[in-house]
């Protein structure tokens, strides 16, 4: 297989439109590497650079430590899977799988053993014989893997190939290209505006807003050490809540929201780390999932909230309740139940707590 290596790339459109801005990223041998962000983040413009299918307008790209900046896509030695499957509708299972094989006339009894291994890790032996329009769009997406893995190229790249499916499918679909990746163990680079996609099957991610990376890392790590407000707000369903306020020295050290309406008292093991931003704008992030109903820790700060939204989901239950100026949403467990305008007391765990820098966004480690 091979690595992937991105020097000081960026990709520049007419008018200085920068689309990927100097990039530097190491994909290494084996790797399962997931590109994610919002619309417009330049991940899928990445990806089509690595395939040769966008130019580098400067930059370096090396593919097994081979510089291919002016290598053609069909020498790169790539397969690229893309959310629209690009089937032949006239042509069968088979023949939609040994294409590329035929047109490289490859041995015919080399494309039978080829197509018959790939069906078989694809489970497509009994399909062979169906054309397009008779598979449903999982088997559809299998299809367009199997004709991706029967070339044995050194690396995969897939630009959401699950965009098309339902919800079920697409669970179903994560599942198989992650054990595809575990059977195979093959360079793979995934493109996807779905966190959850990125953070289940992912080696490691990175995350792209406005051309540029904003962290790589694995995804527990993601979740647990953002290095600023939007990796924060974007890994993690619901999103993060943020609340604007200032760390004030008042019998100990203080978080008071802009409106004044939410204050609470940091643990004594926060003072020293925390003091020198005293009086500085900040931000306080809490996941939903770090409420809880009872304290659970000895540094529990509690908060009394009322609720205006109940969404019972069975096994948990969103609240959704103003807090420091802002919509809080929390997950807690579904085993109690509520109704709106009800108040009731809810516990955050200090350790949970995460604070951003006003200014820059980013994280104030403690």
């Amino acid at each position: 297989m091979a690595t992937v290596e991105l020097k000081n790339v960026s990709k520049i459109y007419s008018e200085n439109v920068k689309a990927v801005d100097n990039i530097n990223l190491k994909i290494e041998d084996k790797e399962f590497l997931v590109l994610v962000g919002p619309s417009g983040c330049g991940k899928s413009t990445t990806l089509r650079m690595v395939a040769g299918l966008e130019s580098i307008s400067t930059g370096e790209m090396f593919i097994d430590e081979k510089l291919v900046n002016d290598i053609q896509p069909k020498d790169r030695d790539i397969a690229l899977v893309f959310q629209n499957y690009a089937l032949y509708p006239h042509m069968t299972v088979f023949d939609n799988i040994a294409f590329g094989l035929k047109l490289r006339k490859i041995d015919k009894n080399e494309i039978q053993k080829r197509v018959k291994n790939v069906s078989d890790i694809l489970e497509l032996s009994d399909l062979l014989n169906r054309k397009p329009k008779a598979l449903s769009g999982g088997q559809r997406q299998r299809v367009a893997l199997g004709r991706a893995i029967v070339r044995n190229p050194k690396v995969f790249l897939f630009d959401e190939p699950l965009s098309n499916l339902d919800a079920k499918l697409r669970v179903q679909m994560r599942t198989e290209i992650s054990k595809l990746h575990q059977k195979l163990g093959v360079t793979m680079i995934y493109v996807t505006h779905d966190q959850t996609e990125a953070m289940t099957m992912g080696d490691r991610i990175v995350v792209m807003k406005d051309g540029s990376i904003q962290q790589v890392d694995t995804p527990l790590n993601l979740y647990r050490k953002p290095v600023n407000t939007f990796v924060a707000g974007f890994i993690g369903t619901p999103s993060m809540n943020f609340i604007e306020g200032k760390f004030l020295i008042n019998n100990g050290l203080e978080f008071n929201s802009l409106d004044e309406s939410f204050v609470f008292l940091l643990p004594e093991k926060y003072i020293k780390k925390l003091e020198n931003w005293s009086s500085r704008n900040i931000k306080l992030g809490i996941r939903p999932e770090s409420f809880s109903y009872e304290p659970n820790h000895d540094d529990s700060v509690k908060i009394k909230i009322k609720i205006s939204v109940f969404e019972p989901m069975g096994n948990e239950s969103f609240l959704y309740f103003n807090l420091g100026g802002k919509e809080i949403v929390s997950r807690v467990p579904g085993i109690i139940e509520q109704k709106v305008g009800n108040e009731i007391d809810l516990y955050i765990n200090a350790d949970n707590l995460y604070f951003f820098d006003e200014l820059t966004g980013n994280t104030i480690y403690v």
